[in-house]
């Protein structure tokens, strides 16, 4: 997917998160999204993802050099973030089966192996309610990195993860992320954007 900026800004009531910002995301490339917390990292990532409407500017997505309507972007994203939600009332088992009815999975991978990669494959009766915040964190990246969609937007993905969260999160990233377009927000973390080969820089406007 290409995600085409131009002279975007985002505003809340008098506050400026970020103006005219001009940027292309071709198709395939790997980018992070780089600023210190509190500059408008999750805000552009949510702008690139159709799912906040710029104050100003404008943002085309396009696929195979077709243009897809805005209110269809969202069928070909998909996302993992700290402030989005699991299905929390249901099990790990129901909560795999319904995101896949929503966003099918790029190899049509069962529900006990979807379980295994995401290193849960002993609590699929389980309510996710009950899951640690770093087994959370593991099923939204399994979430996003499977689901069969052209575009991966991560944003501080390495959140809530240990050590050894990390390492996983890495591997599987490096196994996912061919043919696709790649944002990854962060901090500056080196674990988070180490797939990256480009950069956009935010700076919260004054």
């Amino acid at each position: 997917m290409r995600i085409i900026l131009q002279q975007v800004s985002k505003s809340y009531g008098r506050e400026t998160v970020f103006t005219g910002l001009d940027h292309v995301f071709e198709a395939g490339s790997r980018t992070a999204i780089l600023g210190p917390n509190g500059s408008g990292k999750s805000t552009l990532l949510q702008v690139v993802a159709g799912a906040c409407i710029p104050t100003k500017g404008t943002v085309h997505h396009e696929l195979n050099g077709t243009a897809i309507d805005p209110e269809d972007v969202y069928r070909h994203i998909s996302i993992a973030a700290p402030y989005l939600s699991l299905y929390e009332d249901l099990s790990l088992r129901e909560a795999i089966g319904i995101h896949g009815r929503f966003k099918p999975f790029r190899t049509n991978v069962p529900v006990e192996e979807v379980a295994r990669i995401a290193l849960l494959d002993d609590q699929l009766e389980k309510p996710v309610r009950n899951f640690s915040s770093g087994m959370k964190q593991r099923l939204k990246l399994v979430f996003a990195m499977l689901s069969d969609t052209p575009l991966l937007l991560l944003d501080e993905p390495t959140s809530n993860l240990d050590a050894n969260g990390i390492a996983w999160f890495k591997t599987l990233l490096q196994q996912h992320m061919e043919g696709r377009t790649l944002v990854v927000a962060s901090n500056r973390q080196e674990d988070e954007t180490f797939a990256c080969t480009s950069i956009v820089e935010v700076t919260r406007s004054r």
